[in-house]
This record gives structure tokens, sequence and C-alpha cells, in this order.
């Protein structure tokens, strides 16, 4: 059988291009026992791939020169010779950017049956929803009636973490680049909203918003909007790094903020983490959001590109602003 995949073409410097990427077609091998071929009906594109894009040690491996990419993805078994995934299975992987696939079981997880659409599982869900679940339920102890301050809100993980911030009854402000998606953000019930593009002082905007001190900040950003959040904390505030989008292009080091003595002066807590060393508790958060999207609780946002030839497209859209939610790709 002869199918797509997406290849690194070549290692970005900056913000990555559609000469980063290139559109190959490659032959499958025949199924043998216990493989299923898998078809690829959705794949998600999210910022920490830009960090694989580098050749350096990470928490993860990073992408090498001509391989075929890789990220979360929902597909279909169309045929099988395992006994355990039979045809027609929907399930959930790490091996996007391909329209199919030859595959054993173990890097297959069937999807459980469920009333949402499957592309769910790639982000409310799946790993940004579970992302913003830890980071104010297992990193921050966010608790009711205190603030929260969320960046890049707008976001699949921001904008899971503005909302289950409202559901955990506190307060919540978030910052985002357009006037569009601030007023999305209202809509989603957050009570403040800062459009830090329009603004001459996001550590003005953020007293203003927030006078009576941030408890926690959800640390999607970095540069200047952490410098701002380290002003506005109060005293034993907790700060949950998840990730620093603002850096991800950089050609050179970016300075840290000027105002880290803030860290000992106030007694911060700020702890960086990865979603994946948090998974044993994945049960339990897609019983709870499960529950919560069938009560109404939580909306689901997404921006959705069409076929895989377009999936270079909705990656470098994530750096310019172009998603509202979850970014994703539909084949």
């Amino acid at each position: 059988m002869i199918t797509q995949n997406i290849h690194l073409h070549s290692r970005p410097e900056g913000l990555p291009s559609a000469e980063n990427f290139k559109l190959v077609e490659v032959t499958l091998p025949e199924l043998k026992e216990g493989e299923v071929l898998v078809e690829n009906l959705w794949m998600s594109v999210d910022p920490y791939m830009r960090g694989r894009m580098i050749d350096r040690k990470s928490y993860i491996a990073p992408f090498q020169i001509g391989d075929v990419l890789e990220g979360g993805a929902i597909g279909k078994v169309i045929e099988s010779k395992n006994d355990n995934l039979a045809v027609g299975t929907l399930v959930t992987h790490m091996m996007g950017w391909r329209k199919h696939f030859v595959s054993s079981a173990e890097p297959l997880t069937a999807l459980p049956q469920t009333p949402y659409d499957p592309s769910y599982f790639l982000g409310v869900m799946g790993m940004p929803g579970m992302t913003a679940w830890t980071g104010l339920n297992r990193i921050a102890n966010l608790k009711a009636g205190e603030t929260l301050f969320v960046s890049a809100a707008s976001g699949a993980v921001g904008s899971v973490a503005c909302q289950l911030g409202k559901l955990m009854g506190a307060k919540v402000v978030g910052s985002v680049g357009s006037d569009e998606k601030a007023d999305a953000l209202r809509a989603l019930g957050v009570d403040e909203v800062i459009n830090y593009k329009t603004t001459d002082d996001l550590n003005a905007a953020l007293a203003q918003a927030a006078p009576e001190g941030i408890d926690v900040y959800f640390e999607n950003v970095g540069g200047e909007h952490l410098e701002a959040a380290l002003n506005n904390m109060k005293d034993y505030g907790r700060i949950a790094v998840c990730g620093m989008i603002a850096q991800y292009n950089d050609t050179k080091p970016t300075p840290g903020p000027a105002n880290l003595a803030q860290i000992i002066i106030k007694k911060l807590n700020i702890e960086g983490f990865i979603v994946f060393d948090h998974w044993e508790h994945y049960g339990e958060f897609t019983q709870q959001m499960g529950q919560w999207l069938a009560e109404g609780k939580i909306k689901v946002e997404q921006t959705v590109f069409e076929g895989l030839e377009n999936a270079p497209d909705a990656f470098i859209g994530l750096f310019e602003g172009k998603n509202k939610g979850k970014m994703l790709v539909k084949l």
C-alpha cells in the first residue's frame, strides 16, 4: 500500500517555515501476525514539537532530518492480524504526521466508548486537558476563592485551565493576543481578560485585573508574562510552569526576568512539570472531565485544518496565534 508521510526536511531557524517539511510517498509493508493497519483520522500539532526540531538533549528525543515526524493522533484499524484489535477499532497513539501505518498493538490504545467526537481525545479529553488538570490540581493545588492567572489563555491548555479554574471556585484572569480571543474567553466565564498586544504595560494591566494579587500562575508563555506575574504574586504564591512558547523560536538564549528576587521576597513555589510524569492519574481526570462535559460545564474549543498536506501550516499557525483552543488536522 502506498501512503503519505510528512518528514522533517531541515531544522528551523527561528519560526518554522513550509520549507522545513516534506510530503513523502511511502510503501507500507504487509501485515505480520499481531500487527494492524491504521488509517489516521485526526492528528494533533502541539508547541512542544518545536523543541524536538532542535538537535539537543531534552526530556524527549529530537526529530531527525529525513525521518517522519510524530505526534498525537486518532486512527481507525482498517486491517488486522491481531485478535485484540478488530477492524473498526478507534485507537489513540503518537504516530501522527502520516495517513496510514502498520503497527503492533503495543503503541496503540483503544478509545473507550463515549458520546464524544474522537477528536476530543487529542484536546479536552487528551494531553492538553490532562495538562491543565494536572497543573491546577497536582502542581499548584488551586483552592476555591483564590485568584488564578493563565497566560496563552485561549490555547489548547490555557482555555481548559481557565474553565477548570472557574469550576474550582477561583477568580480567573487570562491573557490573550487579540480582541476576538478576549471576547471568546469572556464567553467562557473568565473574570478578567488582558490583550497583551494592545496594552503598553502588561505589569500594570495585570495589577489592575487582579488588584488583590495572584495566588496561582499557570505559565504557558514565559518572558514578559513571567516577569509581570512575579511582580503581582501574593506571598506563598504557586507557579505551575507548563511551557514558555515565547522562547520556542528564539535563535539565541533569552535573558531571564530581571525580577527573580521576587521568588525569595514572596516565598514563591515554582514547579515545572511534564504531564506524562502524571499519566497514572489519567483515569481520574477522564472521569471528572467526562462528567463536566456531560453536564455542559466545559466548552470545547477547536481550530481545524483539513488534509495532511496542511499540517505544517497548522503547526506554524500555533506560533502565529491562529488557533482558538486545540489546533487539529483532520485527515
